[in-house]
Parts: C-alpha cells; sequence; structure tokens
C-alpha cells in the first residue's frame, strides 16, 4: 500500500551564488580543475544550468522526489556535485546495484548510499561516468 504524500522543505535549497565563482573560490588546482570539467559535463548532458544548492552542491535541474516507504516528498536536483576537501562527491539518482558493472569499469571510487566518491577524474573512465550520467537523468 502506498504511503499518503507529504511534501517536506528541507533546508538544503537553491540558491542565487555563482557557480563560477564558487568553482574559482576552490584552493586545489586539482579539483577545480576537475569540477570545472564535471560541470561542463553534466551541463552538456542535462541541456540544464547549474545551482548553488544550500553551501557547496552544484545541482542541475529539479525534481520531486517521493519516498515509498515515508510518502515524503522533497524538492532536488536531478544530478549533481560537491567539490569536498576529500574528493568530488557524485549525486546521481541511480541505483548502486543497478550499476555495478559500470561501477567495476568506472576506475578508483567509492560508493556510499546514492553518491559515488572520486578523488581526481584522472583516475576514472570519463565514458563511463558519462553514460551513467545519462542513465541517471532517463530515470523516473
Amino acid at each position: 500500500m502506498e504511503k499518503k504524500s507529504k511534501f517536506v522543505e528541507i533546508k538544503t535549497k537553491p540558491t542565487t551564488t555563482n557557480v563560477k565563482d564558487y568553482l574559482n573560490s576552490i584552493k586545489d588546482e586539482q579539483k577545480r580543475k576537475d569540477s570545472f570539467v564535471l560541470l561542463e559535463l553534466m551541463k552538456k548532458a542535462s541541456g540544464e544550468e547549474p545551482k548553488i544548492w544550500g553551501t557547496s552542491l552544484i545541482g542541475f535541474g529539479n525534481k520531486r522526489y517521493k519516498s515509498p516507504t515515508t510518502g515524503r516528498e522533497v524538492d532536488w536536483f536531478l544530478i549533481g556535485f560537491a567539490p569536498r576537501k576529500a574528493n568530488l562527491s557524485l549525486y546521481l539518482s541511480i541505483n548502486i546495484e543497478e550499476r555495478k558493472i559500470a561501477l567495476k569499469k568506472l576506475g578508483k571510487h567509492k560508493t556510499d548510499g546514492g553518491c559515488i566518491y572520486i578523488n581526481k577524474l584522472e583516475e576514472i573512465d570519463i565514458k563511463i561516468l558519462n553514460g551513467m550520467i545519462e542513465a541517471s537523468l532517463k530515470r523516473k
């Protein structure tokens, strides 16, 4: 039985912060360069303009997600990433279990929940990542 929908407003929302200014403020040169590559890759795949969500998430598009277990609904981006101190966090709406084969081919990464964590783009296969981004955008 499906739970009744209940919209929940979350703290992390799109802001008017300039994305390129934010990325240019990243001190680590490699992380800054990789972030600009991800920015263009996701922008091209989604056809959406990037927005800063909260203080550090770069999101593309907008979707209302509904939890099948709680019925809770939240507004969130379709795909995105965050340049963190430790790594680049990729937010793709994919089922990690369904993407095991692609993940094995991706290169050096870690996963947790629905996130993929990479240190540098040079350690992964960009074509595989692009395929995962496109697959994520096709999911409903």
